[in-house]
């Protein structure tokens, strides 16, 4: 291929379209079901993504614009439904959402349990779908739940989100294991058995540590970024990227502009504490609501643009290397996004910067999805050999 330095403007262009379109574009994670719940009460007939949806980042005409193949669905419950014993019937309920969204809009959706399922779902010109659990708290300390839950089509779970839990230390809370306790350390294993992805976005540096040095599989983070570039908790530490590398894992990075400007990850490093306490104040719903949205605009977040997040992308590049890094959007779950990434229909722009950056066509495809997709299959030969 003709260096891309070397060409013009237009040719770029038309360059970066061919090979968009040519790649399996594969996002890590994205929270429209949460949405489809809070907004519109579950339901597709309140809020039909068939159509236009302005107080939404995702909707079926955006996700075509934006070239995507493959999409996982997050399911999220809050974490403090671990302390009300809800968490695994709200988890059931998110999972049902998603199966009535992929069967309602089948045109567009196919729910997609191997990469071998991504692969063919995308050559018949649909979006690959598959479900993602955000935080260990939805299987109330159940093996049995984690199997229910790969059976209904998960095929990564976070182990933790904003909060610690019995076995698992958070990223943004106190640590009460270390990093994993014996049954986490079980919870993983079971995991790789199942060949469900294990998911270190949200947890401690010492967790991180733990799941890779336990784990038989590769690991992915569905959607956190570089800590030398934008120093937040929730983003991946120089050490921990380079033990990715030998673990064959993937970082997919979020988009969320307080996790990769710099400035904007200063800026709130201590969001998710600053939440507890407002909630800690004000216990009635509307009132932690009206709370939290004040302190948002008392605490705007500089926006940052599609190069904001490909320097994330290449720092992973020269720490882990090309094999290691994809794209966890954080769509209808996060805040403010870089110009150009503000919706779904932008992943073209992160084609575009790339190339101009000087990245082969071939390492492009690697990070737009080609990367998730190998460590996908790895797991399912890691489940294999272990009977799963």
């Amino acid at each position: 291929m003709e260096n891309p330095r070397s060409i013009g403007y237009s040719e770029m262009m038309a360059a970066a379209s061919r090979i968009h379109r040519a790649a399996i574009v594969i996002d890590g994670h994205n929270d429209l079901p949460w949405q489809i719940r809070s907004l519109a009460s579950s339901s597709f007939d309140n809020m039909d993504i068939a159509l236009p949806q302005d107080k939404l980042q995702t909707d079926i005409l955006r996700l075509r614009q934006g070239g995507l193949g493959g999409q996982f669905w997050v399911v999220y419950v809050p974490p403090d439904t671990a302390h009300t014993g809800t968490a695994t019937d709200m988890a059931l309920e998110q999972f049902d959402l998603i199966h009535r969204m992929v069967k309602r809009y089948s045109a567009v959706f196919e729910l997609a349990h191997t990469a071998q399922d991504v692969a063919r779902i995308h050559k018949d010109g649909k979006i690959a779908s598959l479900i993602g659990i955000e935080g260990g708290h939805t299987i109330e300390n159940s093996l049995d739940t984690l199997a229910k839950f790969y059976d209904l089509g998960a095929r990564y779970m976070g182990l933790t989100h904003s909060e610690t839990i019995d076995w698992a230390d958070s990223a943004s809370d106190q640590a009460r294991s270390g990093g994993l306790s014996m049954f986490g350390e079980q919870v993983v294993l079971e995991m790789n058995r199942l060949g469900m992805l294990v998911d270190l976005a949200h947890v401690s540096a010492e967790t991180m540590h733990d799941a890779l040095r336990v784990s038989e599989a590769p690991v992915i983070f569905s959607h956190s970024s570089a800590y030398a570039i934008a120093q937040h908790d929730r983003n991946v530490r120089d050490d921990v990227l380079r033990m990715v590398a030998k673990n064959g894992g993937v970082v997919m990075v979020n988009f969320f502009s307080g996790f990769i400007h710099p400035e904007g990850a200063l800026l709130i490093a201590n969001c998710f504490q600053e939440e507890r306490r407002l909630k800690a104040e004000h216990p009635d719903e509307q009132e932690f609501e009206l709370a939290r949205r004040q302190w948002k605009e008392a605490h705007p977040i500089p926006q940052g643009n599609v190069g904001t997040l490909v320097d994330h992308i290449d720092h992973i590049v020269r720490v882990a290397g090309i094999d290691h890094v994809g794209l966890g959007a954080d769509y209808d779950g996060a805040g403010t996004m870089p110009a150009q990434l503000e919706d779904v229909s932008g992943y073209p722009y992160i084609t575009q910067e790339l190339l101009e950056r000087g990245h082969s066509e071939r390492d492009i495809h690697k990070i737009l999805g080609g990367n998730l997709l190998r460590a996908l299959r790895q797991a399912e030969q890691v489940s294999g050999k272990s009977g799963g």
